[in-house]
């Protein structure tokens, strides 16, 4: 292979890559949602800060084999962090399976030199990611630390969940609230990718309804964050890498739910459902676990192409129940299972790990290190 690299800080140049970035997806087989094109590019041009795009390209001829999607920060300390931020369950990079430790091994220079005086802080790096082929390649100081506890369940469908359940008590109340359902004549139904906006907006009316005097996310409330759900959400549920379900009563919506779906797993992202539900005694988590168990394990969709890079990918293995240990999530017995934050460095920027696992002081040290005047970042 004759590899070659390229950094790319243009937002248009972003949108262009489409195409060749998802034939790259669909050839990682340890991509999450949060590593599509639809989902990260929608990201950047709602929270993206002009000039700090910082996305590492390399290329076997015209062919994309590996990609870093990240961004240039300058707090607490300069580093190259991946796109998505908070709103992102798991962070990674991308490397095509059929090329070998070749691809990490370029990426890995590639980002090295880009870094410059900056430290590459991974977060949120799920067990097997290739990320950690990456951190592998890597020639430079490096850490490991845990991250977020993510908790996760077989896909298989709903009575292989409610079997699990170690409990005679918890399997007869689980079966009793899917009889509750039918009684109720709650229905669902994935909806179309030209419906999807419509689906985000009336999500995010019901999980404000539903939240209210509660403490709902303030991030979910934000026009930003609609649009960028209601943007991202259409080209993915066209490409398989979503599924946006539609829950009625008696002709209403009331609750909607985006599941985000890749090769390995799919997790429940978000949903938004009525307060009638509860008053009705339905029990929400019961009926979202259902119908995205039945999502996953029934016939899929079909490629939109004759290319096997491009069309929607295997069943995925993993339902993930992503970040956080909330008890409805604990009453299903799922698997914990830790992100990782891998912290790269060059031998001139080493202090800033320290700065990185440390507190304010170490900070305040290493900004005497850096000479001033000095870009943070490649591309400056």
């Amino acid at each position: 292979m004759t590899l070659t690299h390229e950094l790319v800080t243009d937002a248009g140049d972003f949108a262009a890559l489409a195409p060749d970035w998802r034939r790259l997806y669909r050839r990682c087989a340890a991509a999450t949602p949060f590593q599509s094109h639809a989902w990260l590019h929608s990201w950047w041009l709602s929270y993206g800060r002009p000039g700090r795009l910082r996305l590492l390209l390399v290329r076997d001829g015209p062919d994309l084999v590996a990609a870093a999607p990240l961004m240039r920060v300058h707090r607490p300390l300069p580093a190259l962090v991946p796109l998505g931020g908070a709103l992102c369950d798991h962070g990674d990079v991308l490397l095509d399976d059929g090329r070998g430790p070749a691809a990490a091994a370029a990426l890995a220079g590639a980002l090295s030199r880009a870094a410059r005086t900056a430290l590459v802080d991974l977060r949120e790096v799920r067990p097997g990611a290739a990320a950690e082929a990456l951190h592998e390649h890597w020639r430079g100081p490096r850490r490991v630390r845990d991250d977020s506890l993510c908790l996760e369940l077989p896909a298989v469908p709903m009575d292989a969940l409610i079997a699990r359940l170690p409990a005679a008590r918890a399997r007869q109340r689980a079966r009793a609230q899917l009889r509750r359902l039918d009684a109720l004549g709650v229905k669902s139904r994935p909806v179309l990718p030209e419906e999807t906006g419509e689906a985000v907006r009336r999500l995010l009316e019901l999980h404000r309804l539903q939240w209210r005097d509660r403490g709902v996310t303030g991030e979910h409330l934000r026009p930003r964050f609609h649009e960028h759900l209601a943007r991202a959400a259409g080209p993915m549920v066209a490409d398989g890498d979503a599924v946006v379900t539609e829950f009625r009563l008696d002709d209403e919506v009331v609750a909607v739910d985006v599941t985000l779906c890749s090769p390995r797993l799919a997790g429940g992202y978000l949903y938004g459902a009525h307060p009638r539900l509860r008053e009705l005694r339905a029990d929400v988590a019961v009926m979202l676990l259902s119908a995205c168990a039945g999502t996953l394990t029934g016939p899929g969709p079909e490629a939109d192409t004759g290319d096997p890079g491009t069309g929607p990918g295997p069943r995925p293995a993993v339902l993930s129940l992503l970040r956080g240990s909330e008890p409805y999530k604990r009453h299903w017995h799922p698997r914990p299972v830790a992100n990782r934050r891998l912290l790269l460095a060059r031998r001139r920027t080493a202090p800033l790990l320290a700065a990185a696992l440390g507190g304010a002081a170490a900070r305040r040290t290493v900004r005497g290190l850096l000479r001033p005047g000095e870009p943070a970042c490649g591309g400056d």
